[in-house]
C-alpha cells in the first residue's frame, strides 16, 4: 500500500521550514530597505542624479526611478528582491532531489513506499510553495509600505509583477530541480539554472545597447519584467512563456528521472 498523498511534500516542508522562514524574512527586509529609501531622496534629487548620468544609464532604464512604481520595479523586482528569490529557488530546487540523493536521504521517501512520480511531483510542489511564500512576503511588505509612505503603488499591478516573479523564480528553480533529478548531481542543477539566469539578465540589458531585439525575445528575465508590469499591469504573453518554460523543463526532468538508477 502506498503512503497517502502529501506525505513526501509534508516531510520536505518540515525539513526546510527553518530556511523558508529565514528566506521570507530576508526578502521582506530587502524590499523594505530599498522602498523606504525612496521618499528620503525625493523625485527632484533623482532627476538631478539622472541628469548627471551618461546615456548608458538611460538606455538601461534607470530613468524610470523618478516614479515610485518605476523605482520599486527597478530595485526590488529587478535587483535584490528578484536575486534573493532566484538564489533560494535554484539552491532549493537542486537540493530537493539531487542533494538528498547525494546525501543518501532520498531513500526515506521510497521506503514509505511512494511511487517515483509522487516523489518527483510532491518535491517539485515544495519548491513552488516556497517561492510563493517568498513572493507573498515581498508583496505584503510593499502593500504595507505603499500605504505607510503614500507611494501610490497600484495593488493589481503589484500582483501582476509578483505573479511574474513567482513564475520567473519558480521556473528557474524548476530548471535546477529537473537537471538535478535527471543527473543526480546538485552542482549540475545549480550550474544549469544559474547559467540560464545569467544569460537571461545579460540578454535583457544588452539588447537595447547593441540593438539586438532578439535577445529580449529569448530572455526569461525580459518575459518577467520587460513589460514593466508595475507600471503597465499584466503581460499575458510573458507569463505564458514563463509558465511554458516551467512545464517543459519539469517534464524533461521527469523522463530521465523515472528510469535512472538512484544513488540510494
Amino acid at each position: 500500500m502506498n503512503a497517502r498523498t502529501g506525505t513526501v511534500m509534508g516531510g520536505a516542508l518540515h525539513d526546510h521550514r527553518h530556511g523558508l522562514v529565514g528566506w521570507s524574512i530576508a526578502v521582506a527586509l530587502a524590499a523594505t530597505m530599498y522602498t523606504v529609501f525612496y521618499p528620503s531622496i525625493g523625485v527632484t534629487k533623482f532627476e538631478v542624479m539622472l541628469d548627471t548620468m551618461p546615456a548608458f544609464a538611460r538606455v538601461m532604464g534607470f530613468d524610470a526611478i523618478v516614479s515610485a512604481s518605476g523605482y520599486v520595479g527597478a530595485t526590488v523586482y529587478s535587483l535584490l528582491g528578484a536575486l534573493l528569490v532566484l538564489v533560494c529557488a535554484i539552491s532549493l530546487g537542486a537540493r530537493l532531489i539531487a542533494g538528498d540523493e547525494e546525501a543518501g536521504t532520498l531513500e526515506l521517501d521510497f521506503a514509505a513506499p511512494v511511487p517515483r512520480i509522487r516523489v518527483y511531483l510532491e518535491r517539485l510542489a515544495v519548491l513552488w510553495l516556497t517561492v510563493l511564500v517568498l513572493v507573498l512576503s515581498i508583496t505584503t511588505t510593499l502593500l504595507i509600505l505603499s500605504v505607510m509612505l503614500d507611494l501610490g503603488l497600484a495593488p493589481m499591478k503589484l500582483v501582476a509583477t509578483s505573479g511574474g516573479l513567482l513564475l520567473f523564480g519558480g521556473g528557474l528553480g524548476t530548471v535546477a530541480y529537473a537537471v538535478g533529478a535527471a543527473t543526480g548531481r546538485r552542482s549540475t542543477g545549480i550550474a544549469a539554472a544559474s547559467s540560464l539566469a545569467t544569460v537571461a539578465y545579460l540578454f535583457n540589458y544588452l539588447s537595447p545597447l547593441i540593438d539586438a531585439p532578439w535577445m529580449e525575445t529569448c530572455s526569461p528575465f525580459s518575459w518577467y519584467i520587460g513589460h514593466e508590469p508595475l507600471l503597465n499591469g499584466f503581460d499575458p504573453g510573458g507569463l505564458a512563456l514563463l509558465a511554458a518554460l516551467a512545464v517543459v523543463v519539469g517534464v524533461a526532468g521527469w523522463v530521465p528521472f523515472r528510469r535512472r538508477d538512484l544513488m540510494v
